[in-house]
């Protein structure tokens, strides 16, 4: 037990949604005082560093109403019920994308913002790629272009803010050290 750890003594749920839910625990603190904690709940996610031939980076691009922007990402999406992070990655590859890989790495999970929420993003590295033969259809309310970024494009588009989440701007940063 870590002496920062706190206790929580209620959980209420506020809302719940198709992908989120939010909820606010009461948690007794290190020092015996009380406080509130809202948490969103997230199933967690995969992303994906999609690794071309010619070393380019498979990047997708899309409108993200949280940003009311559009912006450049490496392929992600929400993990499915019962669903292995593994097979999420494969399948968010194929949807977004229209590749298929057959050397896969598991890289690593981390957090996307512990602050309020418990969202998990499981990183993978997929090589030699080869084009679907199959017709899966992204999500009918996704909108997506598909490029795909040098790692010196990649450096560019996080200075022009082009890319300005988190998990794509690790991705350039493992690319820039890893893509050869």
């Amino acid at each position: 037990m870590s002496k920062f750890e706190e206790k929580t003594l209620q959980s209420t749920e506020i809302f719940k949604g198709n992908v989120i839910s939010l909820q606010v625990d009461e948690v007794q603190l290190p020092n015996g005082r009380t406080s509130n904690r809202e948490i969103v709940k997230h199933p967690g996610a995969v992303a994906v560093i999609a690794i071309t031939d010619t070393k380019k980076v498979v990047m997708v691009e899309q409108y993200r109403k949280a940003l009311e922007r559009t912006i450049v990402e490496i392929p992600a999406g929400k993990l499915e019920a019962g669903e292995l992070p593994e097979m999420t990655a494969k399948r968010e590859l194929e949807e977004e994308t229209g590749y298929l890989a057959n050397k896969w790495t598991y890289l690593q999970s981390f957090s996307t913002s512990p602050g309020f929420a418990d969202e998990i993003i499981h990183l993978f590295v997929a090589e030699e790629l080869t084009r679907s033969h199959s017709n899966l259809a992204m999500d009918e309310d996704e909108f997506i272009d598909v490029h795909e970024y040098s790692v010196v494009e990649m450096e560019d588009a996080v200075l022009s803010e082009r890319i300005f989440d988190a998990k794509t701007a690790y991705a350039v940063i493992w690319a820039k050290m890893n893509v050869k």
